[in-house]
C-alpha cells in the first residue's frame, strides 16, 4: 500500500509530501480492584500522508494533512492526493525548503517486550501496601510497542521503534461515611514500578487529607510550593517561549545573549532538549519531518542560547539543524529540600486544572487539596484558586537541586514561586 501511495505522490506533480507510517502493538488489561475484568491485545496502523505546494511564482507555500486507512484502495488514495493538493493551494505561507535526508545514519531500535513491560506494572500494583481506609479501586494498563517510518519525497526514508505505555489508576479514600475517588494516569516507556508507587501512596495520602481538609483561608499573596507534576507547565513555559514559532510570530520575547527575565533574585534556569531520558515514552530518534534530534541547550543559567523548532519557522529565523524537541530537562535548582521547605507556604499537590500560558506567562489554578505550612503547623486544605503571571515570578522563582521525572519531563523535584496570589474558600 505505501508503495502505491508513494508512487501516486510522485506523479502528482506536488511540491513535496511526507508519508508517515505508524504501527503500534499493544496489550490491555482492565482490573477491578486487583482482580482481572477483561484483556485483550492490539494491533494498530495510522498512516499521515502531508503534501505541499509551492505557487508558480515561488512568493508562497502551502501544506495540508490526512490520515488514510491502510486498507484504503488505489481510488481512495488518488482522490485523497488530489484533496490535499488542492486545499495545500489554500493556504500561504513563506516558501521554506523541506528536510533533507539526515547525514548521519538513525538507529531504528529494536521491538519492545511488551510481556514484560505488562508483567511488571501487574507487578508493581501488586505490592502496593493499602489500608482499610485507602485502597485501589481499579486500574487499566496499556502497554505499547510503537514503530514509526517517515518516507518524504526529500529522500527520507527511515524507521524508529520505541515503546510507549500508560496506566490509568483509581483511588479511594474513606472516612467516617464518606469516600472520594482521586484518578491518576502515568505515561512512560517501560514502567517505572518506583515512580508509581511513589506517588501512588502519595495519592493515597492525599485523598485520606482531602477527607479532613478545611476551606483555604488564605486572601492575598503567599509562597506556593509544586512539589509533583503540576510544575511541569512551569518550565514548559520556558521551553516553548524558546520555539522557533513563537519567536518568529513575536508572541515570545526572549533574545539570544540575554537573560529570560530582567532580574535574578531567585534561581537561574537552564533548559535542554535531550535526546533521550530514562524511561521518557518520547525518546524518538528524528522528529515529524525527518530532523535528527539532538542534545541541545535553550536557556543556560537564565540567559537564552538557542532556538529551536519545526523546519518552517526554524528557516523563517535562519537556524539550522533545527528540530522540534520531544524531552526537555530543567536544571539550576541550588537548594535542598530542607531549605526549600523552611518558613511560611502554601505546597499545591491537588489542582481541578493548573495551566501556564507560554505567551502572557498567566498562572491559573483551582485548589483540590493544599497543605498550608506555618512554622510547625501543617494544615490541609481545599478550594479557593492561584493566580499570577510567570513574567513576575521567574526572577525570584526557587528551585530544589534533585531532580524528578514526568514521562518526558525533568524537572527540579521542587519548585517554589513567591508572591503568588491565593483566593480563599472563605
Amino acid at each position: 500500500m505505501l508503495d502505491k501511495l508513494t508512487e501516486l505522490l510522485k506523479a502528482s506533480g506536488v511540491y513535496g509530501w511526507e508519508i508517515t507510517d505508524e504501527k503500534k502493538n499493544g496489550w490491555e488489561f482492565y482490573f477491578i480492584r486487583h482482580a482481572l475484568d477483561q484483556h485483550r491485545a492490539k494491533n494498530v496502523e495510522h498512516i499521515t500522508v502531508k503534501v505541499y505546494q509551492l505557487t508558480d511564482d515561488g512568493e508562497s507555500i502551502g501544506f495540508a494533512s490526512s490520515e488514510i486507512a491502510p486498507t484504503a484502495s488505489q481510488d481512495d488514495m488518488e482522490k485523497l492526493v488530489a484533496d490535499l493538493a488542492y486545499r495545500a493551494t489554500l493556504v500561504k505561507n513563506r516558501p521554506f525548503t523541506l528536510t533533507p535526508p539526515p547525514e548521519e545514519s538513525v538507529s531504528a531500535g529494536k521491538a519492545s517486550d511488551i510481556a514484560d513491560i505488562s508483567a511488571d506494572f501487574i507487578r508493581a500494583m501488586s505490592e502496593l501496601p493499602e489500608t482499610e481506609t485507602e485502597d485501589i479501586n481499579s486500574y487499566e494498563i496499556f502497554a505499547c510497542d510503537v514503530s514509526r517510518r517517515l518516507i518524504t519525497s526529500t529522500g527520507i526514508d527511515q524507521i524508529e521503534h520505541y515503546p510507549s505505555s500508560m496506566i490509568e489508576v483509581v483511588v479511594n479514600a474513606r472516612r467516617e461515611g464518606h469516600e472520594i475517588e482521586l484518578y491518576r494516569s502515568y505515561y512512560s516507556g517501560t514502567c517505572d514500578a518506583a515512580g508509581l508507587r511513589r506517588d501512588l501512596e502519595k495519592t493515597m495520602a492525599y485523598g485520606r487529607d482531602r477527607l479532613i481538609a478545611k476551606p483555604t483561608p488564605v486572601n492575598g499573596t503567599i509562597d506556593v510550593l509544586f512539589s509533583g507534576s503540576n510544575a511541569c507547565p512551569i518550565y514548559s513555559y520556558f521551553a516553548e517561549r524558546m520555539n522557533a514559532s513563537l519567536v518568529y510570530r513575536q508572541m515570545s520575547d526572549y533574545e539570544i545573549g540575554k537573560p529570560v527575565c530582567p532580574a535574578f533574585t531567585g534561581d537561574r534556569v537552564t533548559v535542554r532538549a535531550v535526546r533521550e531520558l530514562t524511561n521518557s515514552s518520547e525518546n524518538h530518534a528524528f522528529d515529524s519531518e525527518g530532523a535528527l534530534i539532538r542534545d541541545t541547550t535553550l536557556i543556560e543559567d537564565g540567559v537564552a542560547k538557542r532556538f529551536i523548532g519545526g523546519r518552517m519557522f526554524a528557516s523563517y529565523l535562519g537556524l539550522t539543524d533545527s528540530f522540534n524537541p520531544t524531552n526537555i530537562e530543567v536544571t539550576g535548582g541550588t537548594r535542598s529540600a530542607e531549605e526549600m521547605r523552611a518558613g511560611r507556604y502554601l505546597e499545591a499537590v491537588e489542582f481541578s486544572d493548573f495551566q501556564v500560558d507560554e505567551i502572557t506567562g498567566d498562572i491559573f489554578g483551582e485548589i483540590r487539596l493544599a497543605y498550608l505550612h506555618d512554622g510547625d503547623e501543617v494544615i490541609p486544605v481545599s478550594g479557593g484558586s492561584i493566580s499570577g503571571s510567570m513574567n513576575d515570578f521567574a526572577g525570584s522563582m526557587l528551585m530544589s537541586r534533585d531532580s524528578a521525572q514526568y514521562d518526558y519531563m525533568k524537572i527540579p523535584a521542587l519548585t517554589l514561586l513567591r508572591g503568588v496570589t491565593v483566593t480563599g474558600a472563605l
